[in-house]
């Protein structure tokens, strides 16, 4: 298979874009499971470029029951180093509107703790840096993808990942402005840690869908409204990727978030079980030699 360096994690329909050839779908098992379907793979701009429905085809799992580690650990094995992550998000901003994208910079992980987030643990620790959950270099080429089609697009911002699969209330809306964050959805965590601990790039293009519910003469927050919104922004998300994939050879390089686990291990070698150094191999194997 040939080299696969870029991966679009999001909704089932984004491979079906104009331009995007040689396709197949190959299924991945991992340590951690199935990740949440079959990867579809194509060629775009003379690249093969991975495209995996986080929820899988048909919107079948909550953000709870999303294989996170499946997901993150089924593209690094195939060799991706960038990831874009495209998502459906509220606003909590008057500026941010509805049919406008934000590139956030900033993550809040306001999760129970019920999802698996690390694939550290089991005898191995690692304390990853984490202060930009964001790749900075692939959020500036993201934004500028998406600016290049014409579309509104902010760059900056602190996205805060909830429980889900219930929306918010008033109140929780309420508290989230008072917190200054700008955008909410249910997804990104762990999904941007992960991929961090697995050193790949992550970026998301975040669709705004609705003010949640905190906004007085808007209308709250509906499943309705998600996808509306969602399906009118498919075409600028295709435009984007197909704009970030054609300049590929101007950007490829090493981003800090390639080397982010460099410090990060702290557990003594010897004292890892072999069944562990070879789980983790794809992940931590460059740091063992």
């Amino acid at each position: 298979m040939s080299q696969i360096e870029m991966a679009v994690i999001g909704g089932s329909g984004l491979y079906n874009m104009s331009g995007l050839s040689d396709i197949e779908t190959i299924d991945v098992d991992t340590p951690y499971g199935k990740p949440s379907d079959s990867i579809t793979i194509g060629t775009l701009h003379g690249r093969r470029v991975a495209f995996l429905p986080r929820h899988g085809r048909g919107h079948v799992l909550t953000p709870g029951e999303v294989p996170y580690k499946a997901n993150i650990y089924a593209l690094k094995t195939l060799g991706v180093k960038y990831i874009v992550s495209v998502s459906a998000c509220g606003s909590l901003r008057e500026d941010f509107a509805p049919g406008e994208i934000v590139i956030p910079d900033q993550l809040f992980d306001f999760t129970k703790g019920v999802r698996d987030c690390s694939f550290f643990g089991r005898g191995i620790v690692a304390h990853l840096a984490a202060a930009h959950p964001f790749s900075p270099e692939l959020c500036e080429l993201v934004a500028g993808a998406v600016e290049s089609t014409g579309e509104r697009v902010h760059r900056g911002g602190t996205l805060i990942t909830i429980e889900g699969p219930r929306f918010s209330t008033k109140g929780e809306s309420e508290i989230y402005r008072q917190w200054g964050l700008s955008i909410i959805g249910m997804t990104t965590s762990p999904e941007a840690f992960l991929a961090a601990e697995a050193e790949i790039a992550y970026a998301c293009m975040a669709h705004v869908t609705d003010y949640d519910c905190w906004h007085e003469s808007e209308a709250h927050v509906t499943v309705e409204m998600v996808i509306r919104t969602l399906m009118a922004n498919t075409n600028t998300a295709q435009a984007a990727i197909s704009n970030l994939v054609a300049s590929y050879d101007q950007w490829d390089g090493n981003f800090a978030a390639h080397s982010s686990l460099k410090d990060a291990l702290i557990t003594s070698r010897d004292h890892i079980s072999p069944s562990t150094l070879a789980e983790l191999n794809p992940i931590i194997g460059k740091y063992l030699s």
